[in-house]
């Protein structure tokens, strides 16, 4: 039988078992996170009676919550005992200095908002209003900004070896959330101050953790909305990181505009962010990642690193370049000096 003869394989249905019930794994985890399961077993094994008992649970469930876990390689079963396997020991134990607990309660926050994607799409209208997050509810705010400044730790463990400020001195980091970038670059680079620009909720919050890292001297935090406030002169870096998932394709423009217009010749923009491929499909976790935002922010959604190189050489930039980061990291920097 000749190639053109052959049968066509039959399509596979498992992609479709598998994700039709995906969000059994995610629920496992953010309930576990939740109930601070990881932290109980932070010290050693326990029985499934001993954790029921410990966090106030209910044994048979939550022996079915452990055996789930267990299954899903967070947790290390041994005679009916119950411990936390490497990768909850050192991401889900709070006292871990790599702890990402407050991430994953942010993504726990938001199951609902996922719940109501199909109105989302019928509607145009974020299920989780923005404000919510970023100044109208205080103890959201907070678990929000903190939330975000664990997950800056782990994403500026590869993005500021990347980035190289060498005799520069004045960064401005517009809509820079916790400041957690302008602490370690500022910390890095002996020399360079910079400013953030935030909301006035998060940029609250974000004193407190500047001053905890002990930046107050070389980090300043100044409350203001980056779609209208000043942002100055004599810059030699600019950097938004995390923002452009939250503008439209004009409004990203008008931000790179700006940059262009505060920063000294020679000086550096860096836009940090998800961003897709030349088409907007892959990678799926940047196609994906723009359905959370549309969720989550009016004009919410991904944009192509491409187009931001191209909307960056409108506005006069030059030596532009796209620096994704290592895996599993999905962002990607991409990179223009002020001519």
């Amino acid at each position: 039988m000749s190639d053109t003869q052959k049968p066509a394989m039959a399509p596979d249905p498992t992609p479709i078992v598998r994700l039709s019930t995906a969000f059994w794994e995610s629920q496992v985890l953010l309930t576990a996170n939740r109930l601070r399961v990881f932290d109980f077993l932070a010290d050693g094994a326990k029985s499934v009676d001993e954790v029921a008992a410990g966090l106030q649970l209910a044994p048979r469930s939550t022996g079915l919550l452990l055996r789930a876990c267990t299954g899903l390689g967070f947790l290390r079963e041994n005679g009916q005992r119950f411990e936390n396997a490497p990768v909850a020991a050192t991401f889900l134990v709070s006292r871990s200095p790599a702890f990402m607990g407050n991430v994953i309660r942010y993504s726990d926050q938001l199951y609902g908002a996922w719940g109501n994607l199909e109105s989302a799409v019928r509607s145009g209208q974020p299920a989780v209003p923005a404000q919510t997050y970023l100044g109208d509810d205080p103890a959201r705010t907070r678990a929000f900004v903190v939330a975000m400044h664990e997950r800056a730790l782990g994403i500026a463990r590869a993005l500021v070896p990347m980035l190289d400020l060498s005799g520069r001195r004045t960064l401005l980091d517009v809509g820079g959330g916790p400041g957690t970038y302008s602490v370690l670059l500022t910390e890095r680079f002996p020399g360079l101050r910079a400013e953030v620009i935030e909301l006035p909720g998060v940029a609250a919050v974000a004193r407190e953790l500047v001053s905890a890292a002990g930046a107050g001297e070389r980090v300043v935090l100044r409350d203001g909305d980056y779609h209208s406030a000043d942002f100055g002169s004599g810059k030699d870096v600019v950097l938004m990181s995390g923002m452009f998932h939250r503008e439209t394709a004009q409004a990203c423009r008008a931000l790179i505009a700006r940059a262009a217009a505060c920063l000294n010749p020679g000086g550096l923009l860096v836009v940090s962010d998800v961003f897709t491929d030349e088409g907007g499909c892959q990678p799926a976790f940047a196609a994906l990642f723009g359905l959370n935002m549309m969720l989550t922010a009016a004009d919410g959604g991904v944009h192509a690193d491409a187009d931001v190189m191209q909307w960056m050489a409108d506005c006069g930039f030059h030596e532009l370049r796209v620096a994704p980061l290592p895996p599993p990291m999905p962002h990607r920097m991409v990179m223009g000096v002020k001519a």
